[in-house]
């Protein structure tokens, strides 16, 4: 599995480099560290005096960065597996996502420098641009990844299933762990008159389908060597799926993306947004 690991410097970007330690060796991993320094904004300046600012500015940040990656490598998990140190310049969501696509990484770590949910969704911050455009995995540090033992995998279809069956073929995580599958069913209650009796016997054949639909994705984990346990439940996905968290005391929840295309991917975010924003455990995002 191939892992790219984007630090900044930031406390959340040492969390990231601590989560490793949960995470299998990788066949290899990419330290990469992006400067995107600012531009003088001085409109009156000679612009060779700019670009000479500006080149200055670059160096010192280049220079900072070296010792940055420096320190971070020093600072990995013994199991890490081989490590290519790169040291980019740019916009730094774009060049993460391209670095990604380049070393054909399975999985990004990155911490998240929270701008607060509200300001995140509308302008994108680096971790949630990379979660919108990078087509691999994405682990978004947002705290620490104290212990991982306990997964919790809502699913909402089969191709949901399928993605997460792919990324759990990889065998990610460095220990076993146990993989809590859940789907979330909304209310099935028909919109024309019926009474109770009928109602709550739609939803038990609703919640009947799902849990079988959930029992096969189980089995299938388990012929590769994971624990698995199976739930459903009916309710808003968002508020469910966090309710259901807090109670299994997991350490991870695992989500497809499943979000929106276009502006509206950006602005409405999806259900694995909003659950990472509102998460008390970190979450991790594959494709």
């Amino acid at each position: 599995m191939n892992i790219l690991l984007a630090v900044d410097g930031s406390d959340h970007s040492y969390e990231a480099v601590r989560a490793l330690t949960h995470l299998r060796r990788a066949d290899e991993l990419t330290l990469l560290h992006v400067v995107d320094a600012p531009r003088p904004a001085y409109p009156m300046m000679v612009p060779e005096v700019a670009q000479e600012l500006y080149a200055q500015l670059e160096r010192s940040m280049k220079e900072d960065g070296e010792r940055l990656l420096t320190r971070i490598h020093s600072l990995l998990p013994p199991h890490s597996g081989p490590v290519t140190k790169e040291l980019a310049v740019g916009s730094p969501a774009e060049v993460i996502v391209r670095a990604a696509e380049t070393r054909h990484a399975d999985l990004i770590v990155m911490g998240a420098r929270g701008m607060g949910p509200v300001k995140e969704r509308l302008f994108g911050s680096v971790s949630h641009r990379v979660l919108s455009l990078a087509s691999c995995a994405k682990l978004i540090l947002q705290g620490s990844l104290r212990d991982l033992k306990q997964v919790l995998l809502p699913l909402e279809g089969q191709s949901d299933a399928e993605a997460a069956l792919r990324f759990l073929r990889k065998r990610p995580f460095h220990n076993p762990v146990t993989i809590n599958l859940l789907t979330v069913l909304p209310s099935t209650r028909p919109p024309w008159p019926v009474d109770d009796t009928a109602a709550q016997q739609l939803e038990a054949q609703a919640l009947r389908h799902a849990r079988d639909f959930v029992d096969g994705v189980a089995t299938e984990l388990q012929t590769v060597g994971y624990a698995t346990q199976s739930a459903s439940v009916l309710g808003p996905p968002v508020a469910m799926i966090l309710q259901e968290a807090e109670k299994m005391g997991v350490d991870l929840i695992m989500m497809g993306s499943r979000a929106k295309q276009g502006l509206a991917r950006f602005v409405l975010g999806s259900v694995s947004h909003a659950v990472l924003h509102r998460a008390s455990s970190q979450v991790l995002v594959f494709e």
